[in-house]
């Protein structure tokens, strides 16, 4: 597990970030930061102050990486990029979580290194992580001012024949009481732009590959926006599926065979394609992965279900 609890025995009283800066080979920022976190305990109480004298017996939680084998497509001196599998979190969502792309991205580069963008769990493809602090402060920062460009494949449900936009604001939703949908189209929400090309259309499948280019980064944004316009992606178990689906998805509490006969496929069928940004040199960098194989994940018509 990559979070950890570590006995030590401290012979001589000493503040508590020295002890975490030479035992981890933390900087002064980083130590501070893990003890603010409550991480270092004192019979089983953790303590908070950075300049705390500690000695004798204490505890250490700290993240410790175990990695699973993926390793990264590219590697400059400044960042990594890797292609995410589906059904694996760029980030811990709580100590408990057993693996992430996050014990990929230190075991690679070190403690220093992490992760820049979200990516949903199910989304495979591209993610693209810094290798020091510097590097993150900036590709945070170009994320966030729209310098990346990302590029995204997704096979939809039914046939989709000319480009089109989806310009629809999205706001976050607070009721689940009659679906699960974690965003919505609302004019009072946060504006969002999504470009959609039809690539390919499988007619026994009933089903469009579709190039996404969102000039926005909202939560969920492709996804709700192809569902607005009636093409929800393909094993999507939140959005184009029923209340019931997605709230037995959401318990953890609905079967393989379920979740494909409901969704349409055995996992949310969107790819992170291609990433482009300038970091000295202008990169331009795209998944290995041939996601029209993806296709086989998808259920056959005659026996999957959809609601809108």
């Amino acid at each position: 597990m990559p979070f950890v609890k570590r006995p030590f025995h401290i012979e001589k009283p000493t503040k508590a970030f020295l002890f975490i800066m030479k035992q981890f080979n933390f900087t002064q920022g980083e130590a501070q930061r893990l003890i603010a976190k409550g991480r270092i305990l004192i019979d089983g109480k953790s303590i908070y102050h950075t300049g705390q004298i500690i000695e004798g017996d204490i505890e250490v939680v700290y993240f410790e990486p175990k990695s699973r084998g993926v390793k990264p497509i590219f590697v400059d001196k400044n960042f990594l990029v890797f292609d995410k599998p589906s059904g694996v979190l760029v980030h811990p969502n709580t100590m408990a979580t057993e693996y992430s792309m996050l014990d990929e991205v230190r075991t690679h580069s070190g403690q220093n290194a992490n992760g820049t963008h979200r990516i949903d769990m199910e989304t495979s493809g591209l993610f693209l992580a810094s290798r020091h602090k510097e590097a993150e402060r900036y590709l945070k920062g170009a994320f966030e001012k729209k310098i990346i460009k990302k590029q995204y494949l997704a096979w939809v449900v039914g046939e989709i024949k000319e480009p089109f936009v989806v310009e629809k604001s999205i706001s976050v939703r607070n009721d689940y009481t009659t679906k699960k949908h974690k965003v919505e189209i609302c004019k009072e929400g946060k504006y969002a732009k999504t470009e959609f090309t039809p690539l390919e259309y499988d007619k026994e499948l009933d089903t469009t590959l579709v190039e996404c280019r969102p000039y926005t980064g909202r939560l969920h944004q492709i996804r709700i926006h192809l569902f607005h316009v009636k093409h929800p992606i393909l094993g999507d178990p939140i959005y184009g599926t029923s209340f019931e689906a997605s709230d037995n998805y959401l318990d953890m509490n609905i079967t393989d065979e379920e979740r494909l006969i409901a969704t349409g496929a055995t996992r949310l069928m969107l790819h992170a394609h291609t990433l482009l940004f300038p970091y000295g040199a202008t990169y331009y960098i795209k998944s290995r992965v041939d996601f029209r194989e993806a296709k086989k994940e998808i259920c056959s018509k005659d026996r999957r279900l959809f609601f809108s």
